[in-house]
């Protein structure tokens, strides 16, 4: 990262200072499903007594403190202390193992943690193995020892003052492939992005964010939750999404941000339409790509467009659909204010309007480098600072981005670039198809060859054969896919993005038993060419 400039006196690098501090305290931050309501002032001063027990733990400045917890607002007000105390907040996917969270503990050597009553046992055992000093539990209601334990602490704490390159939270990434990193994202990181994001979508105090997203991934924590602290909107803060609940509170709402799941899950929901999203001003998509399909039903039965975005838990947030403007489907939008972003071929040269290459991005969003591997981190970096993100996609000549796939989905067949998007749009266009995943798998001719998973609609009857039939003509020959398998669903994440590692692992050894056949007839066909089936194209 190179050096930040200088900030003004008045204003303070904490993004604490920025997210509260400024916001009068009697007015309602957030509001829960049973009817509680907390004020800025609330938060403010419960923040005030997490930050003096952390402080009464030994926590310094730079110090990590981990969180395995439900959401809750109580949740928030631990985050929030945290970067009061100017420690570096690791949150932590309750879904995760025992062996998984092991791994972070160990890696991220935190001075505190936090995880849920029920849980205490198992992790208090992974905490004497990594000499973990201090462990508290917090529950979903806001129980738990942690609450109890500072209660009695003073409501008053004087923030941290930090610098800007100070850290302010440590994300692992999804870790599909090798071990998970901890992306390093510091005060001015967090605050420039969620500066632009207010600005870009218009948040002002009169909004009503309906927040359904978890608060461990950039999405719920740094996308949704800062939009609303900065502007000093209100929030109706539920435990998770609920589809028929999500439709219930949406008239009361005016942003609501998801994935994609989300939107075709209420897109299920009979009653759903401009009834229930008239007071709505705006709907964002993010996390994974949302299909064209889903854009556009989403239009016709709300009269509302769902803007894309895009961002990693390296970057933030890079590039928006504009709030005024051409939102187009299968895009993610234009750069944010500040943000560059490029199309780079080899050697990280630019690449022309419409040409396929790896997005990279610099600006003041993104990261200082991955946590105690200085190495790698350095190998993510251009030597003109732009950011590898390892994304593969183009841009059109009016600066609109569109996302291909990850590099390491790309699959490479006798030779040739095949990208699972171009191939599942494809699909996807097809009668009686709702969505569609696309893998390269092993092959002995081809080194790899595309495999397709296609989960049907409901009530479609779909033969695999004729999928490959219908794309002969619209793909050439080497990107069609070898083996079509049918699917009830597709796994995902939390954050409703495919895996593609847990689909090669589920459908290899159905993929193994085609090779074999594949080879039988080869080997039928060099013998006695004519005899048997044609070779699988």
């Amino acid at each position: 990262m190179g050096v930040m400039p200088a900030r003004a006196a008045n204003s303070p690098a904490n993004l604490y200072e920025h997210l509260i501090s400024r916001v009068a305290m009697d007015r309602v931050c957030m509001e829960t499903p049973s009817g509680q309501t907390f004020s800025f002032g609330d938060a403010d001063e419960w923040s005030g007594r997490l930050a003096n027990l952390l402080i009464l733990c030994g926590v310094a400045p730079g110090d990590r403190v981990a969180a395995q917890i439900e959401k809750s607002p109580q949740a928030v007000f631990l985050y929030l202390a945290c970067l009061r105390a100017g420690a570096a907040y690791l949150p932590l996917n309750t879904a995760y193992t025992l062996e998984e969270t092991d791994y972070f503990l160990g890696d991220a050597r935190p001075k505190v943690v936090v995880c849920p009553p029920e849980r205490r046992e198992d992790i208090a055992g992974l905490c004497r193995g990594h000499d973990v000093p201090h462990l508290f539990t917090l529950g979903r209601e806001g129980d738990g020892d942690l609450i109890e334990k500072s209660r009695g602490m003073p409501a008053s704490f004087r923030t941290v003052q930090v610098s800007p390159q100070d850290l302010a939270a440590i994300l692992y990434s999804s870790g599909t492939t090798g071990k998970p990193k901890g992306a390093m994202l510091t005060h001015a990181n967090l605050l420039s992005n969620a500066q632009t994001l207010v600005q870009a979508w218009a948040f002002t105090r009169a909004d009503v964010l309906l927040h359904a997203l978890p608060i461990f991934h950039v999405h719920g924590l740094f996308v949704a939750l800062h939009c609303a602290l900065m502007s000093g909107a209100r929030m109706i803060f539920l435990p998770r999404f609920d589809a028929a609940q999500v439709c219930t509170l949406l008239p009361r709402a005016t942003v609501f941000m998801g994935v994609p799941t989300y939107y075709t899950r209420l897109l299920a929901i009979e009653e759903f339409g401009r009834a229930k999203c008239r007071g709505m001003r705006l709907f964002t998509s993010g996390s994974a790509p949302l299909l064209a399909d889903t854009f556009e039903q989403f239009r016709r039965r709300t009269g509302h467009t769902i803007l894309e975005r895009y961002g990693l838990t390296e970057t933030l947030m890079n590039t928006s659909n504009p709030r005024e403007g051409e939102r187009l489907a299968g895009s993610v939008g234009l750069p944010l204010a500040g943000v560059e972003v490029r199309i780079a071929g080899q050697n990280d040269r630019p690449l022309a309007a419409d040409t396929m290459g790896e997005i990279q991005v610099r600006g003041p969003n993104v990261f200082a480098g991955y946590w105690h591997r200085p190495e790698m981190s350095a190998a993510f970096f251009t030597a003109d600072g732009f950011f590898r993100t390892g994304d593969l996609g183009r841009m059109d000549g009016k600066g609109y981005a569109y996302i291909v796939g990850r590099a390491k989905d790309l699959i490479i067949s006798g030779g040739y670039n095949v990208y699972p998007k171009e191939v599942e749009d494809c699909i996807d266009r097809l009668e009686g198809v709702q969505e569609s995943a696309v893998i390269g798998m092993p092959h002995p001719d081809f080194g790899e060859a595309v495999m397709a998973v296609v989960v049907p609609r409901p009530g479609a009857s779909i033969d695999p054969e004729a999928i490959k039939l219908c794309l002969r003509g619209r793909l050439a020959n080497y990107k069609l896919p070898k083996l079509v398998v049918i699917s009830m669903e597709l796994p995902r994440n939390t954050m409703g993005k495919v895996q593609k590692n847990r689909l090669r692992e589920v459908f290899l050894p159905k993929w193994t038993e085609f090779v074999k056949s594949f080879e039988r007839v080869a080997i039928l066909h060099r013998v006695a060419p004519g005899f048997g089936p044609e070779l699988p194209s």
